[in-house]
């Protein structure tokens, strides 16, 4: 297969393009179409015929076509369905905000995580995505909505740090000041806590938000909902933590969902605060949304206001989640691949989250 053009930095554009014998500005303006979200290389109309048809021969150029597009009713969020290249599908959710337009964007077409209470999950990994594809999420939510993109949390399907190379390629083009141009402060990236990749990731001290998916203080309870804890308990993840705010300045989000009966009691709570003593932090407590397939139960809102209280007083800053598009199955957890290839070749998943650990 051709190499994704839209994956590549522009100095290695630069590089190809100078062995074609172009002059150095054509690199910049081939760069500028690919983050306009061009489909086709004849759109790019600056460019020499002979240079566009020689491009298109020797780059596959991607660009996902929508196959459904569902609005939220309750509060305008709008989830698309995306084909892929090769016939996959991921989702991508874009909310509107007041300070701002967000998307929530796939790093993965499945996930080999097995969290118990995700339907991302369900299935397994079936292919990681490149670094172009995820700014194809980015780039065509823009286009297609008319909104434009300020702010960018990982936290759709798949695990990004399971897809790490890709992952911190994307981040380098969507920041790009000849791209998008989206500030790391404004980028969120979620993991259920690969502890190697976390120490790999604060060694490179990128200013954006790293959100741990924690959801239980104690090993038991973590790893009967969480198989990563099997292979990082608690204590070693909040230590990976500890390192990467040292490294760079950084406090830590931390994603908890409220489970009824399962991680909600005031126990858990006092827990969870012993666990986070001396870690600034911020607790982001998630109502538990719904995903056929689980019989977890959310919490009750008295349950987790509680929760909110008790980490409150004790001085941890703690919100509760906003739910957003929950009736177009949009919200934290819902998100999968709902559409089946014709080819069940292409949706076989490669590993399960047994086989990840």
């Amino acid at each position: 297969m051709n190499t994704e053009i839209k994956s590549l930095t522009l100095p290695e554009l630069q590089a190809a393009l100078t062995e074609l014998g172009q002059p150095a500005f054509r690199a910049k303006q081939v760069y500028t179409w690919l983050h306009r979200g061009v489909r086709s290389f004849d759109e790019m109309t600056d460019l020499p015929k002979a240079l566009r048809q020689e491009l298109a021969g020797r780059y596959l150029l991607t660009a996902p076509e929508v196959l459904r597009r569902q609005s939220s009713a309750l509060d305008g969020t709008v989830k698309y369905l995306w084909q892929l290249h090769d016939g996959n599908c991921v989702e991508t959710v874009l909310m509107r905000y007041h300070h701002g337009n967000t998307v929530c964007i796939s790093s993965e077409v499945g996930c080999p995580m097995g969290c118990a209470f995700c339907a991302s999950t369900i299935g397994g990994l079936v292919r990681k995505l490149s670094a172009g594809e995820m700014l194809d999420e980015v780039l065509f939510t823009e286009r297609d909505s008319g909104q434009e993109i300020s702010n960018i949390v990982l936290m759709g399907i798949g695990e990004p740090l399971d897809n790490y190379d890709n992952v911190c390629r994307f981040l380098e083009l969507v920041n790009s000041e000849a791209g998008m141009n989206i500030g790391m402060r404004h980028i969120s990236l979620s993991t259920c806590g690969i502890v190697p990749r976390i120490l790999e990731l604060a060694e490179s001290r990128l200013q954006l938000t790293l959100s741990v998916s924690l959801h239980a203080p104690d090993d038991e309870t973590r790893s009967r909902i969480m198989p990563v804890n099997r292979r990082w308990p608690v204590e070693e993840l909040l230590e990976a933590c500890r390192v990467y705010y040292e490294k760079t300045g950084r406090r830590i989000s931390f994603e908890y969902a409220m489970i009824r009966d399962v991680n909600d009691s005031p126990e858990a709570a006092r827990l969870l605060l012993k666990r986070l003593r001396g870690l600034p932090a911020h607790v982001n407590l998630i109502p538990l949304n719904n995903v056929e397939e689980s019989p977890l139960m959310p919490s009750d809102r008295a349950t987790v206001l509680r929760f909110q209280k008790q980490l409150e007083d004790q001085g941890v800053a703690c919100t509760v989640r906003r739910t957003l598009g929950s009736d177009i199955d949009a919200s934290c957890g819902q998100l999968r691949r709902k559409y089946r290839n014709a080819n069940p070749a292409q949706e076989r998943p490669t590993r399960s989250a047994e086989d990840k650990l």
